[in-house]
């Protein structure tokens, strides 16, 4: 909880941010908060809480320098202190999650890890242009790469589960090695390397579309149904920013933009989020966060509040949908927040714990483990 709180930190004041480069009442007001806004987030949220979880499966304290780095280097660009020390605090963090990875590739080497391990490269790239002084469209791609990559991997490893192919497995690579080559070389040649990087990002988001479990899923009902609509609905908003990037090429500004970074950070990382709390959390820290069909209203929210924003405020240039679009994008967010709060205090329904307490009859009559509640839930592994 203590390496998760700067994550917290970082993202409720990249929200108030967003306030104010929206032109919106914000609770703080500092002439820094809007400058930091994407580096805030991408970086010192989730990449700290994607270090964290990474961390906790390494099972190696030193492994928490990775989350400690980056959520430390979030408070410090929120403070007074010089933005270059706050900067290069999360260049160390990021460097300390490639250790990380180095770490879990000797226990395992495999396909999905290695994207995930491109994905750290490029959290560590954006981390080196963003201290550098780049300004931030420069560094999107690689903040994007970074979320595209390492999402991307984890789902691979639990297409695996599915009976996965070997040769789907070596494609989803291939084309994540080629995403990874087309972020790098947009720093170099922005106006070609572009409309490959929205190629490359199509081509890699129809695969996992294919083959991941949520099609299945879909169908089920409870976690497993809600986790599937998240994900699905994910993959979706990243079409709509490699289809950006494939039409329009390199956008530095304007509504182009806006719906870019917004489909990639909002409609895709924070529906994965919302996807995985229910799972990822608890076995980091290790208390329970129960699903209940609540979770649903925020997530519905949060994607009829970004279509409003670019399909009418970017696409139409209608101004009120910009704002209220992203006032709700934000009201979203501190909803799930609280009701994922609100349903971990209230801890496992009733129902879910009568039908544990049969489990472990059953388990008790034969001597034999059936599907224990403490083992993961089977849209996981």
């Amino acid at each position: 909880m203590a390496l998760l709180l700067p994550g917290g930190i970082a993202l409720l004041a990249g929200l108030d941010a967003a306030l104010l480069l929206l032109g919106l009442p914000a609770p703080l007001t500092t002439d820094r908060l809007p400058q930091v806004h994407g580096g805030l987030l991408v970086l010192g949220f989730v990449g700290t809480v994607i270090a964290l979880e990474r961390s906790v499966a390494l099972r190696r304290p030193w492994g928490h320098l990775a989350p400690g780095g980056l959520g430390l280097g979030a408070l410090l660009v929120l403070s007074p202190a010089p933005l270059a020390l706050g900067q290069g605090v999360l260049v160390a963090g990021t460097l300390a999650l490639l250790g990380v990875y180095a770490a879990l590739w000797q226990r395992q080497a495999s396909a999905w890890l290695a994207l995930q391990v491109l994905g750290a490269v490029l959290a560590a790239g954006s981390a080196l242009l963003w201290w550098s002084g780049a300004p931030v469209a420069t560094a999107l791609p690689w903040f994007a790469g970074f979320l595209v990559l390492t999402i991307a991997g984890e789902r691979l490893e639990l297409a695996r589960v599915g009976m996965l192919g070997d040769g789907v497995e070596r494609g989803v690579l291939l084309l994540g090695v080629g995403l990874f080559a087309a972020v790098v070389a947009t720093t170099l040649w922005p106006p070609v390397a572009h409309p490959v990087l929205g190629a490359a990002l199509l081509g890699l988001v129809g695969t996992l579309l294919v083959h991941d479990v949520a099609r299945r899923t879909i169908r089920s009902t409870g976690l497993p149904r809600y986790m599937a609509w998240c994900l699905l609905a994910g993959y979706g908003w990243l079409l709509v920013a490699g289809g950006t990037w494939l039409l329009l090429g390199s956008v530095t500004a304007g509504p182009a933009y806006d719906a870019v970074v917004h489909a990639v950070f909002l409609g895709f990382t924070l529906s994965m989020i919302m996807a995985h709390a229910p799972v990822i959390l608890p076995a980091v820290l290790t208390r329970p966060l129960p699903y209940r069909p609540v979770l649903y209203v925020p997530v519905a929210l949060l994607h009829a509040s970004l279509l409003l924003r670019i399909a009418v405020g970017d696409l139409h240039g209608q101004a009120w949908a910009l704002q209220v679009g992203g006032a709700l994008n934000i009201a979203a967010v501190l909803l799930f927040l609280l009701l994922a709060v609100w349903s971990s205090v209230r801890g496992v329904p009733a129902a879910a714990n009568r039908k544990a307490a049969r489990t472990e009859r059953t388990e008790g009559t034969d001597g034999t483990e059936s599907a224990a509640p403490h083992h993961e839930p089977e849209v996981v592994r």
